[in-house]
Parts: structure tokens; sequence; C-alpha cells
């Protein structure tokens, strides 16, 4: 593949690009009709769905190719053949609950496959000179779960606080976090880090609160909420997320980490209670969906707030989100609502099969929220 004579559309090789933030960025960056071409580099595994990519089938820009980043070999021959301008790096095993439960992968993905991509990466940076030296840039997607939990008065996580992962999902992209940054600073290789707070929208797996709510208010299911329902997360379209890192990718300083928040800290029950509303509206049934909310036992580590301070990429890139909570939430069950058959077809007899076994034992003693208003 030949590089474009303007850099800045020159190919990406995008990771994870499958996924829900990564085929969100990929369909983005594509409707652009002057954009270059991308590699999507997806392993295919339960939450990678080569679907959301379907809008690109004619596209001759795009090339979707099945593979780990834990395969050197498959890497190297992608740099060298597609010589990208920059790796975008999603990539990632990326689920609390089903890191409790089987933290293995989270280490082998998240901390092993960062490892593998940055050495090939960095065999790749070597080989470059001139203005694709100059240009190359690798962008690692991150969390703001690496810097652990706030009590209700903290101030918001800024790019300096440090780190306190409490999960092994967690764990694992904070320690990918710390590599990246030791190859920009031991390597000299150009790398940027953004640390985002909780996404939503169009493509995101149902195991995750919002479109698992969705999907069980509309199936008649409990719909669980964990402990008392008061945990707290700054809620971030996944479009405003999207524009955000190709912002930084575009006008980030190398070596630098940016947060990327919503700007909307919602708690738990607050959030499930509106989708319910947002269902009585747009799909009614014979009762409110409300009825069905459940509360569960709360999961061991269970962060009690997360809030991100954005001044630095809204000060630095001029980035600020164009969706407030009420409006990204309708356009996102809006979606769900018109793309049922997705749903069905990623909701496989192995998906339920980890929802029985992730919240069945929690439901034993299980209160209605008439119930634990009463207690």
């Amino acid at each position: 593949m030949v590089r474009t004579q303007d850099g800045r559309n020159g190919p990406l090789l995008v990771t994870g690009g499958a996924g829900f933030i990564g085929s969100n960025f990929v369909l983005r960056h594509l409707r652009d009709q002057s954009a270059g071409p991308v590699v999507t580099l997806d392993a295919l595994t339960y939450a990678g769905n080569p679907h959301n990519l379907d809008a690109l089938a004619a596209d001759p820009r795009h090339t979707l190719v099945q593979g780990d980043i834990l395969d050197r070999d498959l890497l190297r021959q992608l740099l060298r053949d597609h010589r990208p301008r920059a790796v975008v790096h999603f990539a990632a095993e990326s689920h609390v609950d089903r890191s409790i439960l089987g933290p293995g992968a989270f280490l082998k993905t998240n901390i092993d496959g960062t490892f593998h991509l940055l050495e090939c990466a960095r065999e790749f940076y070597g080989t470059l000179q001139g203005e694709e030296r100059e240009q190359f840039r690798f962008l690692h997607v991150s969390t703001d779960e690496v810097y652990g939990t706030l009590e209700p008065g903290d101030p918001a996580f800024h790019e300096n606080t440090p780190f306190a992962p409490n999960s092994p999902y967690a764990a694992s992209k904070a320690s990918s976090d710390h590599l990246v940054r030791a190859w920009h600073h031991t390597y000299r290789l150009p790398t940027l880090i953004t640390n985002c707070s909780n996404n939503y929208g169009p493509f995101q797996f149902p195991e995750k609160l919002i479109p698992l709510v969705i999907g069980n208010a509309l199936a008649g299911k409990p719909l669980p909420v964990y402990g008392d329902g008061q945990q707290v997360r700054d809620w971030l379209y996944v479009e405003d997320h999207c524009s955000a890192i190709e912002t930084v990718l575009a006008r980030g300083t190398v070596g630098e980490t940016y947060n990327v928040g919503g700007n909307n800290q919602q708690a738990n029950l607050h959030v499930v209670e509106t989708i319910c509303a947002l269902l009585d509206e747009l799909a009614p049934a014979n009762r409110s969906y409300a009825e069905q909310i459940t509360f569960v036992t709360d999961r061991p580590g269970h962060d009690r707030r997360y809030a991100i301070d954005a001044r630095k990429i809204q000060r630095e890139l001029q980035w600020f989100p164009t969706q407030d909570f009420a409006s990204g939430l309708r356009q996102t069950v809006q979606w769900y609502l018109d793309h049922q058959s997705w749903v069905e077809n990623v909701t496989s007899g192995a998906y339920r099969d980890w929802i029985d076994t992730n919240y069945g034992d929690r439901t034993s003693g299980a209160k209605t929220p008439a119930e634990t208003v009463a207690r």
C-alpha cells in the first residue's frame, strides 16, 4: 500500500478495530472521503464483530485482517506491507467482570500483546527516514480505571493522578500504559496515550451496563444493579471519544497523556432508570420497565466513583464533547431498538452462559426497588 502525498492521510493500522470503540473509530475515520486507508487487525473474539464494519465492505480503503497482536510475524508483515503513518491501539480485553472470573486472558492480551506491538512498532520505526519517521505515531487507548476509585468529594482524575488499579482489568491496562510510556522514554518511540471514561453508544457488546439493560428490559428479564446502584461514572458518547482520538493523533504532543471525559457523571441506578424511562416512551410495554430493576450482590473490588478532568485536552487541543448524557443516551437506545438483529447475532449461547455465571450467584435475596425502599 502506498502512502498518499499528504502524510496526514496516510494509512492507519488499527488494532481491535472490529470491537466497540475501534469499529466506531474506523467508521468515523473513513466517512471522510479524503481519509487515507485503514488496516483493521482484530482477533475477532466474542467482542470483535466483523459485521460492525459491514458499511465498509465496498470501500477499497479498508482492509480487515483477522489476527492476534501476540503474533509478531503478522505484525511485522502488516507494518512492512502497509507502512502506516500511525498505529492506533484499541485491542484489549476490557470487561471488569470477566477479568474477575478469568484474569489470565487480560494479562496475556493487555500486557503481553501491547509489549509485542510496541516491539514491532519500534523495529518498524527504526527503518523509517525523513517525513515518514517524523510523522509516525503510536497511539495507545486506555481507561480511567487505571487511577482507581474516588470518594464523593474527591477531585477528578487528571493526567498526573497516581495509578491505583483495583481490578485485574484495570491492573493490566495500567501495566500497558507504563509499557507505552517506557518505550517512549527509553527508545524514543513517538507515543501518545489517551485515558477515557466509560463509553457508550452503537455496537457496544451487551455485557456492558447500557446495552445489557436495554436487552434485558425488552426481553422482560431482570435489570441487575450492583449493590445500591450509587457507583458513579463519567459517561462519554463513543463518537465523541473517537473525535478526541483523532484530535490527539493529529495535534497531540509526543510522549504526552490526554484524559478524555464526557462531563457526564451519573450514578448507575440513575442510568438504568433513565433507560427505562426512554424505553417506556420509545417501546412501551404493559408496565414500566423500571419494575424489572433488581439489586444484586456487588462485585468484588467495585470502584465507587470515576471522574475525568479533561481540561488538558480542552486547553491544549481545543477538543470538547458534543453530546450530553440525555442526547447521547437517547441516540443509543434508539440505535439498539433499530438494530435488534445485530444484538441477536452477537448474543450467542456462550454469551448467555457467561451472563448466567456472572449474575446467577448474585441474585440470591435480590431486592426490587420497592423492597429496597421498605428495608
